[in-house]
C-alpha cells in the first residue's frame, strides 16, 4: 500500500511536472499517465503527480478528479509502479464521473504500457510459462 507520510512521495513543483513532459505517455479514456525514470534514484519508491485543467470544470469537479486519481495511484502503484520512476497522472473529461472500476482499469492498463518491457527469459506470465511433464 503506497502511503504518503511526508509528502516525499508525490511530486509538487512545476519543474517535475514539465519534466515529465518529455516521458512516455499512455492515454486512456479516464485518465493520461505520463511517466520517466529518475536520473540517480533507480531503487526509491514511485512518485505521483496529479493534475486536472479548467477544461475538466470548476474547482469542485477538478478537485473530485484528483481525489479519484490519487486513490487510484495508491491502490496501483504499489503492484504496478516502476521503482525509481515519476508519475504524472492527469485528468480527462470522464474522469469525475467514470465508473471506479472502469477508472481503476483504465489506470492498470496505462500503467502496464508504460513499464519496462521484460527480458524474454524471466517472463513469468502463466501463459508464457514452459509446460512441465
Amino acid at each position: 500500500m503506497l502511503h504518503y507520510p511526508d509528502r516525499a512521495a508525490r511530486l509538487k513543483t512545476r519543474r517535475d511536472f514539465l519534466r515529465l513532459r518529455h516521458g512516455d505517455k499512455a492515454a486512456r479514456r479516464g485518465v493520461v499517465v505520463q511517466a520517466m525514470v529518475r536520473s540517480g534514484d533507480d531503487d526509491g519508491p514511485p512518485r505521483a503527480g496529479f493534475t486536472a485543467t479548467k477544461k475538466i470544470g470548476n474547482a469542485v469537479v477538478r478537485n473530485r478528479a484528483k481525489r479519484r486519481l490519487r486513490e487510484a495511484a495508491r491502490l496501483l502503484l504499489p503492484e504496478y509502479g516502476q521503482p525509481g520512476t515519476d508519475y504524472v497522472f492527469i485528468a480527462r473529461a470522464a474522469t469525475p464521473e467514470r465508473a471506479w472500476q472502469h477508472l481503476l482499469d483504465d489506470t492498470r492498463s496505462a500503467l502496464i504500457t508504460l513499464a519496462p518491457p521484460r527480458d524474454a527469459g524471466a517472463d513469468e506470465t502463466p501463459g508464457n510459462r514452459a509446460i512441465q511433464s
